[in-house]
């Protein structure tokens, strides 16, 4: 059989393992599986599709271990990457990136309707992430997915905007029978960041004309150090490097009921609340003696609420025309604080200081309404019949800002960040309106072909028209040829048009101010415009064997006026435009340490890779039975354009150019085996990571703080070993031990001359092997 998708299995009631997504089902269900993600053919299957599509079960995400799952697809999927570390509030999120491009280029959908993204600016300049505010995967529990589809195709003529790497669609549970539990506890081999994510999850029917779906779970994280000595105390006293604290509850439903035989009653919801701190820079008992003589870690804390909800309406017309009409609502609430802080500025004019600030609240609101309809035609000249489709979306966007409290914005702010004054007050909003269409059918009896096309107009960022066509062609049982070339686009969030903060460190200040504001256009700021984009995409899928299935594909990516952190101006320069913005900034730091940015179309890109998938299975008679896999991805972006600001100074540094080109890793390989046998399983993967590259900014020596000169810093591949020992306790429940990284491999460390005082000892903006060691776990699931 020839896999469009890669795709393993559960066996019995729990998976094999955790395999590479490669590793391939060799039954009818799995790759006959219809999918929704990248077609609008009802009866589209993972073995036929025209374009790369994954697969992804429930049961593998609960084998990694992980809890979030962010850190799930990671382990399963070499086209997937994450930050190993951001700083500041974006450190309390999870998001993810897809074939080396940054996560707000992946669109992500629930049960195929738009996800609304998370407020949460990433504000961290040491990160490819830096600026985006994509998706938050971590506010929904992950008891209430079925399975993910991961499109690894650019989809904007599909989807709309931020279709460019590919989309994630996470489909819901709709099994209407079943109470499932499961839990996972864990920790690292160095002693800490102990976790424990517990869920439940309940189905049952609506009489005999429909499902309701239950979830809920419960999550909490401790905090992790491993940072090194800070080299002003000579002690660990610095605990910046690491994961945050994190306890989160959520909960979520779907449901469908046929109202009449011909119409359907659909509905789902999540709702999720998070409650996380991570700490800053340790500030030494000089700052303000009087107050904490021993000196004192600021403590940024993130009180969150998110949730979403659609209903919508589904069924057929008459002779064969099927319509959909949903809308979806879905906001994220941000709250953040600063605890164990002083302000300095306020301390010395009043003789008195707050300990405890209020500095920002941000949230960010999205409804989206949908319809289309569909129709299978007959055409006696075709092998097949066309499948047409055509629809219309409204969706309205809206980005708040609030300031934070008189104490956290007066002078220079406390110590850790600066709170947001009131010229930071923000309401934006806009409306987006777009139409589309859809064809595809079979030209000749092995010959598929598909049409989209898609208009789009943005209120605040004009017109867009974007298409794609795609194809396969099986040339007999043992091969098949497919590939595809569309046109996409990603228009400037309202958070990149609008955001405004300022971070501090115990010597330097770091400012991001709003691209139309008076600071910006000083500082040669432009108005931004959506980045374009064109992708192809071409491969071959192989079944030499009956149980070996192999996957081939190859893609490139062009980016034009790609959406970045641009424009970095320091020293006096950024002072006075941090300055004439109603900041303050402290008269003791370091000026040349002071830096001031703004969102830009700072640059062309190009990314081209290639993703390699293979599964094979055995069987042993009674000694079990195996499934083999692995996969590949290899990647490389450039930049072929750094564009120029206003005052004819190139918008990306080299560091920059770092950061959208070699920050992710060259090459991620997964490969290893499952196996079953009666009531046992047990599972091995290994993990290799590419090198990565990037420019480390010095902060000590003749180069400190320099914008220009940076110190090239290589991290070398990485192996990760990861294992699972499961065991059917009894019909009910299964136990499992497992460890993630065995042998507790580390990051390649920097040059202490790049380590703000020496506390952080590896590349935080590479996208690679994480920093947080090894970590074990013990999983239970009972089933009723």
């Amino acid at each position: 059989m020839l896999l469009a998708s890669v795709t393993s299995v559960a066996t019995g009631t729990f998976a094999l393992s955790a395999p590479a997504i490669a590793a391939a089902d060799t039954t009818a269900g799995a790759d006959e599986q219809v999918i929704v993600t990248g077609t609008r053919d009802p009866h589209q299957t993972a073995k036929k599709s025209v374009s790369p599509i994954t697969v992804v079960s429930a049961q593998q995400f609960k084998s990694t271990g992980q809890p979030d799952l962010r850190d799930a697809l990671v382990q399963l999927d070499p086209s997937i990457t994450r930050p190993g570390v951001t700083s500041g509030n974006a450190n309390m999120t999870s998001t993810i990136s897809l074939r080396g491009l940054t996560s707000d280029q992946t669109l992500i959908l629930v049960n195929g309707k738009r996800r609304h993204s998370t407020s949460i600016m990433t504000d961290d300049t040491g990160s490819p992430e830096n600026g985006t505010t994509p998706v938050d995967l971590g506010m929904f529990p992950m008891s209430s997915i079925d399975h993910i589809e991961i499109l690894q195709d650019g989809a904007a003529a599909l989807y709309g905007s931020d279709a460019i790497a590919g989309v994630v669609n996470i489909i819901l549970k709709k099994n209407p029978q079943g109470l499932d539990l499961h839990s996972v506890n864990g920790g690292y081999y160095a002693g800490d960041g102990f976790t424990t994510d517990n869920t439940v999850s309940w189905g049952t029917s609506l009489t005999d004309r429909g499902y309701f779906h239950l979830d809920g779970e419960f999550k909490h994280q401790d905090h992790t150090n491993r940072g090194d000595a800070d080299t002003r105390m000579g002690t660990k006293v610095n605990q910046y490097f690491g994961n945050p604290q994190e306890t989160r509850v959520s909960l979520g439903y779907n449901m469908g009921y046929k109202i009449t035989d011909k119409v359907e009653f659909y509905s789902f919801a999540s709702y999720a609340h998070r409650a996380s701190w991570s700490y800053q820079n340790y500030r030494t008992p000089s700052i303000l003696p009087q107050v904490y003589p021993e000196g004192f870690s600021p403590v940024s804390s993130l009180d969150e609420d998110d949730f979403n909800v659609a209903v919508g309406f589904k069924g057929e017309l008459f002779d064969g025309w099927n319509w959909d009409l949903s809308t979806s609502y879905g906001e994220d609430h941000s709250h953040f604080d600063l605890n164990d802080s002083v302000n300095t500025m306020l301390y010395a004019d009043t003789g008195a200081t707050p300990t405890h600030f209020h500095v920002m609240t941000f949230s960010n609101r999205q409804w989206t309404t949908d319809f289309g309809i569909r129709k299978a035609f007959d055409v006696p000249l075709l092998a097949g019949p066309v499948n047409f489709s055509i629809g219309a979306q409204y969706r309205n966007d809206a980005y708040n800002v609030n300031p934070g409290d008189p104490a956290s914005y007066y002078g220079s702010g406390p110590q850790g960040q600066s709170g947001l004054n009131q010229l930071s007050t923000t309401r934006a909003s806009r409306d987006v309106t777009a139409g589309y269409i859809g064809l595809s059918t079979r030209l000749l009896k092995n010959w598929q072909i598909d049409f989209a096309g898609r208009f789009e107009h943005y209120t605040d960022a004009g017109d867009t028209e974007t298409g794609k066509v795609s194809t396969r062609y099986d040339i007999n049982k043992y091969i098949a040829l497919r590939g595809g070339i569309s046109n996409g686009f990603r228009a400037p969030t309202l958070a990149e048009q609008y955001y405004t903060s300022l971070s501090t460190t115990p010597t330097g200040a770091n400012g991001v101010v709003a691209v139309n504001s008076a600071t910006a256009r000083a500082l040669g700021s432009k108005p931004l415009t959506p980045e374009r984009s064109m992708n192809f995409s071409a491969g071959f899928l192989l079944n030499p064997l009956p149980n070996l299935n192999i996957a081939v594909d190859a893609y490139q990516i062009t980016v034009r006026h790609r959406i970045v952190e641009g424009g970095v101006y320091n020293g006096q320069r950024a002072i006075d435009a941090l300055e004439s913005g109603g900041y303050q900034v402290d008269s003791t730091v370091t000026p040349d340490s002071v830096s001031v940015q703004y969102f830009s179309n700072g640059a062309n890109t190009r990314t081209r890779g290639v993703n390699i998938t293979a599964g094979y299975r055995t069987d042993f008679g009674r000694y079990g039975k195996v499934t083999w896999d692995a996969s590949l991805n290899l990647n490389e972006t450039k930049v072929t354009r750094d564009y120029l600001d206003a005052n004819n100074n190139p918008l990306l540094s080299a560091q920059g150019i770092g950061y959208l080109t070699t920050a992710f890793p060259r090459n991620k390989l997964i490969f290893g085996a499952s196996w079953h046998k009666g009531k046992w399983d047990f599972a091995i993967h290994e993990m290799r990571w590419g090198h990565t590259i990037n420019q480390l900014q010095y902060v000590t020596g003749p180069n400190a703080w320099s914008n220009s000169v940076f110190y090239q810093m290589y991290s070398k591949p990485k192996f990760q070993t990861n294992i699972l020992l499961g065991y059917q306790a009894t019909q009910r429940l299964h136990v499992a031990l497992g460890a993630n990284n065995l042998f507790n491999e580390y990051p390649s460390r920097i040059p202490l001359n790049t380590s703000y005082v020496g506390v952080v000892p590896y590349d935080s903006s590479a996208q690679q092997l994480g920093f947080n060691g090894g970590y074990y776990y013990l999983s239970l699931d009972y089933s009723l």
